[in-house]
């Protein structure tokens, strides 16, 4: 776990590091899959991304965009985390409109389940190794006050859905009530996962998850990538998180 001062510091640390990264993996292979979280921190690292000098070092014809989870709301609309992307980060940069994979929006399709399957089929035509999905290089997850990841919400069966990618959420405890999203194996998969959070708002959740809590009561207990899990996070969401967990030097 790296903590930060606060969230500016945090978003302006995960931009910096994130970069790297991607340049690193980029040359060992011709590709990378990233996945892109909403939220306000998660936005604030687009942004920060965007606002780097180093930004254009990444030949971003070679990295293709994902989202972990979205609302189900017309395109454009402010609310979805496409569009938040879009204006943070996606729209600066020099990326084929085909790298671009978002979930369907409301006004693209029939319905939830419709806009399910239709992710499903988009991750199915780029999957490798046999799988029904991309190999992703970088998972972002935000982490809510309840411990939620994507749109996998505590004491939901979706949590517990592994014989799908997508899930369709028709009720979700937080506005608006459907969603999409991806599963928990599909989030499991990437090699990195990079959970990112700030606000004491979020402290007892991040304690929790630290603590083992089990992963229907906080799904974010069971958001582990295959390579790494690196937790992100500024002084007021690590404040019940044991000192020995906490890496010494502030980043």
């Amino acid at each position: 776990m790296l903590v930060h001062p606060d969230k500016a510091s945090l978003a302006g640390s995960v931009a910096a590091r994130f970069i790297t990264k991607i340049i690193d993996v980029l040359d060992d292979r011709d590709a990378v899959n990233v996945v892109l979280t909403g939220g306000s921190v998660g936005i604030a690292v687009l942004a920060a991304i965007n606002a780097s000098p180093a930004r254009d070092s990444i030949d971003w014809n070679r990295v293709s965009f994902w989202w972990g989870d979205e609302r189900f709301l017309p395109s454009g609309d402010p609310e979805r985390n496409e569009t938040q992307a879009r204006a943070a980060l996606l729209d600066h940069i020099d990326v084929p409109a085909a790298n671009i994979h978002a979930f369907p929006a409301q006004d693209e399709i029939t319905d939830l389940e419709a806009g399910r399957s239709r992710y499903a089929l988009e991750l199915e035509r780029f999957g490798e190794e046999g799988r029904q999905y991309p190999r992703f290089d970088i998972m972002f997850l935000g982490v809510g006050p309840d411990g939620h990841i994507a749109s996998l919400f505590p004491g939901k069966p979706s949590v517990r859905v592994t014989d799908a990618t997508v899930i369709a959420e028709r009720h979700s405890p937080k506005p608006p009530a459907e969603r999409l999203s991806l599963s928990l194996p599909v989030i499991r998969s990437s090699d990195r996962v990079w959970l990112v959070m700030a606000g004491a708002d979020k402290a007892s959740a991040l304690g929790l998850t630290m603590a083992g809590a089990s992963v229907d009561e906080v799904p974010a207990a069971g958001a582990q990538g295959r390579r790494r899990t690196v937790f992100f996070v500024d002084r007021e969401a690590a404040a019940e998180v044991p000192e020995s967990l906490i890496t010494p030097t502030y980043y």
